[in-house]
């Protein structure tokens, strides 16, 4: 009798477990954004400490001195290239335009299906790049930050959030999404890291309170 009761109570469990997962599968995303992996937190924290701090000095900037959305490959540009890598069943046309597919915004949790809803965000906007010492620059260094691929600086997100991010650093705006957060923080630094940019001290201080809990 005891054994039977132990398979009935396997079977409810199993079943159970089987639930819990058909409604896992059917909460997910239908896509999910692909920024490339960025360091550690443990990385991050150290790359944090040997950034230099230092005031913001926007004169002169303008958003034309980054020569961005250059030609990638055939006749895709750089938005065309992170739509297509960030979205899932993505379709385009001869042009490299996305007609169709399901892209999911990791700064808010939303999930679009026209890529007309969506922005490529330069995580650390160009002119806060600007402030931080690209105003030294050549143009050539300028278009490769605008343009990156390689460093978990470019990701499509819902353009209106975007939008209101504008060009703020981590202590004034952050995504919505606080499972997000520390992913966002850890990119941060390290496109400011390889680019030696440097941090004013409200950014410094909200970067190394949001990567204590990375």
């Amino acid at each position: 009798m005891r054994r039977f009761y132990a398979r009935r109570r396997l079977s409810i469990l199993t079943a159970l477990s089987g639930l819990i997962a058909s409604a896992a599968l059917f909460n997910a995303p239908t896509a999910s954004a692909a920024l490339p992996t960025p360091v550690s937190g443990a990385t991050a924290r150290s790359y944090l400490a040997s950034l230099t701090v230092a005031t913001e000095d926007r004169t002169g900037y303008s958003r034309d001195l980054f020569n961005h959305w250059i030609t990638i490959s055939g006749s895709c540009n750089t938005r065309e290239t992170v739509l297509k890598r960030d979205g899932s069943n993505v379709v385009t046309d001869s042009a490299c335009a996305s007609t169709s597919g399901s892209w999911y915004s990791p700064y808010d949790g939303a999930t679009w299906t026209a890529a007309s809803d969506l922005d490529i965000d330069h995580l650390v906007p160009l002119a806060e790049a600007w402030d931080s010492g690209a105003d030294n620059w050549s143009s050539s260094l300028r278009q490769q930050f605008a343009n990156d691929l390689t460093r978990p600086q470019l990701i499509a997100v819902t353009d209106n959030v975007n939008q209101a991010k504008g060009d703020q650093d981590p202590a004034t705006w952050m995504p919505s999404r606080t499972a997000y957060r520390c992913t966002y923080v850890r990119a941060w630094v390290q496109v400011k890291y390889y680019y030696d940019l440097s941090v004013d001290s409200a950014e410094k201080s909200a970067l190394t309170g949001y990567l204590a809990n990375c």
